[in-house]
């Protein structure tokens, strides 16, 4: 899988960003010799990671590596919750904050380690008594409330595998999770705010269980009566109600075997019912927490904002597991990033004091449509750290970022990573890594990723191809719930032993890893593939566009011609002028081969809520298709809007 667009423009990337000599003497890691350390014995590396944190009964075996099958830290036994959360409440972290927690509406909670462990407890005993022992499963359909953190934690404590659905999903994809996992009990709210309305969950929860063998559903009051939630006798309880009827006291944590599962998370292919995911106790831990303290530089003085949903697996790891690991404090918030206006987020960074602020380049990318306006009635000093995740970043909203959230001053942690991956695999170490608008840079300290060309071959400085990892690593997933044919022939088939990312990339001259998007996102025109984030990127940096998505159509002589959906930024007008200067603009960056056959302007683009533009949609616009499922999108409404677009651009 290669590219043949002009890449020069785009990847030979001139701007390059050294660490601050003060944030180097201060980081967590600033000798270089980690890096090869970490290669000539990636065991003996994460062995030492291990040791961050706490095991019941000491590890006796690092790695079994049976391809594809991985197991790490045979022998030991810990408990993921008691990592987490109880250590902390031994020590001097026991009256630090853990969460501190904002509502949509504005109400807010704090809870201290020694005040979520109480809570923690009394949620395991809640789930006991609804029958749930170790090995079980449990459906989470939680808004981003301090409950879903706790019922994480609770059935970690247990020994319960968690499976946490989205609560932007609908009810068929609930049901398709519930179903798939055979969970024994669904825990919801009656409702959750949403840009000030209400998500209906107990009545996408009742909808979805029809039919099921879940025996219990328990209810958190979020909103109260204005729900219209109803309860089912004898299968729903409300949490409150629960709550007062157990014990008020600790609950003993389960000794979980290293390879024993922590959770299970689902994950969307292009097609076919989704993937669920496995993680393991120990491995995903190591990765999780290891990262937050290389990657993020965490220290115990951090507040870690990270905008992602819990939903998704960058919230379980740098939302969850990986600070409260660590003992840090985290911010977590319910609402919209525009609601109930367009500087909550800022508001929310100066009022907590968040010191890391990861989010998605999409995020960025609106925030640039928006304008810097929003964020003058905000300081913004407490910030040290600034992060990205989701798609790659286009350098123009790395530059962005630098620049009006960083003030020019803040390191930049671009991370490439996976559900699957547990934690990130590509990222600069802030204390060490000179940074590249755009680039994710380098594998992190104990991960071997490579570029590899169609035979497997690694490729040579200035080539791309497919994106691989060619040793195992604690975090990576372990399977496919109930289907190890799909996990193999998915991520290993390919290449025997190595694992298939699905994402295309290239390495430049200084041996940086610029991240292509997928590998089906590329289209031939002519004879020339190219990459889709290459066209994209050109059109971002143009000066009237704040965001833009990319896809091949057929056409009946180039095989596939590329159309471009492009959302403007604020007060920049439509017109045809606009779209001939934006096709020139590609021809000028990238060249002939990748001048859009045709530009449509769209106020929104079809994204997921974790912000993952979803290209498939657009191609099935484009190509005239029945629209596939669209479950997972933030804003269903945006297909019709899109739909009319291109239909009046016939």
């Amino acid at each position: 899988m290669t590219t043949t667009g002009n890449l020069d423009a785009l990847l030979r990337e001139t701007r390059v960003f050294p660490p601050s000599d003060e944030f180097r003497a201060q980081a967590n890691v600033n000798d270089e010799r980690i890096y090869e350390r970490a290669a000539q014995d990636p065991e003996a590396y994460w062995a030492e990671q291990a040791q961050q944190l706490t095991w019941f009964r000491p590890f006796e075996q690092i790695l079994e590596w049976n391809p594809p099958h991985a197991k790490w830290f045979l022998g030991g036994t810990l408990n993921a919750a008691y990592n987490a959360v109880d250590r902390h409440r031994e020590s001097h972290r026991k009256n630090k904050a853990a969460i501190l927690w904002e509502g949509e509406p504005g109400d807010s909670r704090v809870y201290t380690y020694d005040m979520l462990g109480r809570e923690v407890d009394r949620a395991a005993h809640m789930l006991s008594r609804l029958g749930v022992k170790k090995g079980d499963r449990v459906a989470i359909y939680l808004p981003m409330i301090p409950e879903l953190v706790i019922s994480m934690l609770a059935c970690a404590k247990i020994g319960a595998i968690h499976s946490v659905v989205f609560a932007g999903f609908s009810a068929k994809a609930l049901r398709e999770r519930v179903v798939d996992c055979d969970a024994k009990v669904v825990i919801t709210a009656d409702a959750g705010h949403r840009r000030g309305g209400f998500i209906p969950l107990k009545q996408n929860t009742d909808e979805a269980l029809a039919g099921t063998d879940v025996r219990h559903v328990l209810v958190v009051q979020r909103i109260g009566e204005a729900s219209g939630a109803e309860m089912t006798e004898g299968r729903d309880v409300y949490w409150h109600e629960l709550a007062k009827q157990v014990p008020n006291t600790p609950y003993p944590p389960a000794e979980m075997d290293a390879e024993d599962i922590l959770f299970l998370l689902y994950t969307s292919g292009t097609t076919g019912k989704p993937k669920g995911i496995v993680h393991s106790t120990a491995g995903y831990l190591v990765g999780a927490n290891t990262s937050v303290r290389t990657v993020f530089d965490l220290k115990d003085s951090d507040v870690f904002f990270c905008t992602a949903d819990i939903g998704w697996i960058t919230g379980h790891t740098y939302v969850v597991y990986g600070p409260l690991s660590a003992g840090a404090t985290v911010v977590m918030y319910e609402g919209a990033p525009d609601w109930p206006h367009r500087g909550r987020l800022w508001e929310l960074v100066d009022k907590y004091g968040a010191t890391i602020f990861y989010t998605a380049p999409t995020l960025i990318r609106t925030l640039m449509k928006w304008g810097p306006q929003f964020l003058e009635p905000y300081s913004l000093d407490s910030l040290r750290l600034l992060a990205s995740v989701g798609e790659p970043i286009n350098p123009e909203a790395w530059m962005w970022f630098h620049s009006h959230i960083g003030k020019g001053r803040l390191p930049i942690v671009d991370t490439w990573w996976q559900t699957e991956t547990g934690c990130a695999m590509i990222a600069p170490l802030p204390g060490l890594t000179s940074t590249k608008p755009g680039s994710a840079t380098r594998p992190v300290p104990g991960i071997s990723a490579k570029v590899v060309d169609e035979e497997g071959n690694e490729v040579e400085p200035g080539h791309g191809g497919y994106l691989v990892i060619t040793k195992p690593w604690p975090s990576m997933l372990r399977t496919v719930w109930g289907d190890d044919d799909r996990f193999r022939n998915t991520y290993f088939g390919k290449f025997p032993g190595i694992y298939l990312p699905g994402d295309g990339a290239h390495l430049d001259e200084d041996g940086y890893v610029w991240i292509l998007g997928r590998i089906d996102d590329v289209i031939n025109v002519s004879g020339h593939r190219i990459g889709t984030m290459e066209v994209e990127s050109a059109l971002v940096d143009h000066p009237a566009v704040a965001e833009a998505a990319v896809i091949g159509r057929t056409h009946e002589v180039k095989g596939q011609a590329i159309t471009a959906f492009v959302t403007l930024r604020e007060g920049v007008d439509a017109s045809p002028e606009l779209v001939t200067e934006l096709k020139q603009h590609v021809v000028e960056k990238i060249g002939a081969m990748a001048r859009p056959e045709e530009i449509l302007f769209t106020a929104e683009l079809p994204k997921t809520r974790s912000a993952k533009i979803m290209r498939r949609l657009l191609r099935d616009i484009a190509e005239g298709r029945v629209v596939g499922d669209t479950t997972t999108l933030a804003d269903p409404s945006v297909i019709e809007q899109l739909k009319a677009a291109y239909k009046d651009s016939e």
